[in-house]
């Protein structure tokens, strides 16, 4: 009787719940050991709480006919309509080449350069000048678009831009660079780079930074130049860095800045300025159509997340660690 007891008490439903009941019990150990730090974290913890989950309640609007005056339990449901109606629509081909042309453009030329910045400036051994070409390469990504397109205007202009009077004192045309479409994707482009090139290189730098000493000096016995140290040494170094930034670069491809495009689009280049950010504002803010505005921003983000995690599988199946 006493051997039967003791085989029910060892038994697997009561061992798993010993199991659950002590990690329960570490998992608050350890809360209430790092209970500041915890509360460090928690102001971010709520932001995306608030700003990131909870709004995700409204995606069911787009499966619906939304009315603000029925709310989300009494609107019919449509089920898939916005999305049949946003596929069949002539307009979704030019949102998506709009949308695809200016992120790879930034793919292939922005997301490059803050790497070789940060070469460039670890390369650099004067300390005051390393700070203030970092001050000076940061600065811009403080200035608002508004401050950007303003800049550019001032630049590229018709009538009073500054590039055009340089052009008229050489004797040459002007040139339409804000009402010509060929011009549009790398303005957009170059306004990305101006911007936050520089700041994207502080990442980097703290990648190379943790770069082991010793591995320079190895490098320099076994007679590599400064080169071949940047190509053998550093870029190994960031290379799991460059991989994760680069796999959260694909999940927002279907991403544009909605204040830059929406600043730099006029009349003349709205067939290639327009994306999914702009038709999402002009049909869900402007017209009020908020289930199908929905629908085209719901589109987007399954897309990046398919992105996402396609992007990290390939990254593992070359042997890198991933995002997860």
């Amino acid at each position: 009787m006493a051997q039967k007891l003791v085989n029910a008490h060892d038994s697997p439903l009561n061992t798993t719940s010993s199991v659950a009941h002590a990690r329960r019990t570490a998992i608050w150990a350890g809360m209430k050991r790092d209970k500041f730090l915890y509360l460090l974290a928690l102001p971010g913890l709520l932001y995306f709480l608030i700003f990131r989950y909870v709004p995700m309640w409204g995606i069911i609007i787009s499966f619906q006919n939304y009315s603000p005056y029925q709310g989300f339990w009494n609107s019919p449901w449509v089920g898939f309509d916005h999305f049949q109606r946003f596929f069949s629509n002539p307009d979704f081909l030019i949102l998506f080449r709009n949308t695809m042309a200016i992120n790879v453009l930034s793919l292939v030329f922005f997301f490059p350069l803050p790497i070789f910045l940060a070469i460039l400036l670890n390369e650099l051994k004067k300390v005051a000048y390393k700070k203030i070409i970092q001050s000076v390469v940061y600065l811009p990504h403080f200035l608002s678009w508004v401050i950007i397109v303003g800049i550019t205007f001032i630049l590229m202009s018709t009538g009073d831009g500054v590039i055009n009077k340089v052009l008229v004192m050489l004797g040459l045309d002007k040139i339409d660079f804000l009402t010509n479409k060929n011009y549009f994707w790398g303005i957009l482009t170059l306004q990305s780079i101006w911007k936050d090139a520089g700041w994207g290189t502080i990442i980097f730098l703290a990648a190379i930074a943790g770069v082991d000493p010793q591995l320079y000096e190895a490098a320099k016995i076994d007679g590599a130049n400064r080169f071949r140290q940047m190509c053998h040494v550093t870029l190994p170094a960031m290379r799991s860095v460059i991989i994760i930034l680069l796999i959260l670069r694909i999940g927002h491809i279907m991403d544009v800045g909605f204040e830059q495009v929406f600043l730099m689009m006029n009349g003349a280049v709205s067939e290639v300025a327009d994306v999914f950010d702009t038709y999402v504002y002009r049909l869900g803010v402007k017209q009020g159509q908020f289930s199908y505005s929905t629908a085209v921003g719901l589109f987007k983000s399954v897309v990046g997340l398919i992105l996402v995690i396609g992007a990290n599988k390939l990254a593992k199946k070359f042997g890198e660690d991933g995002v997860y």
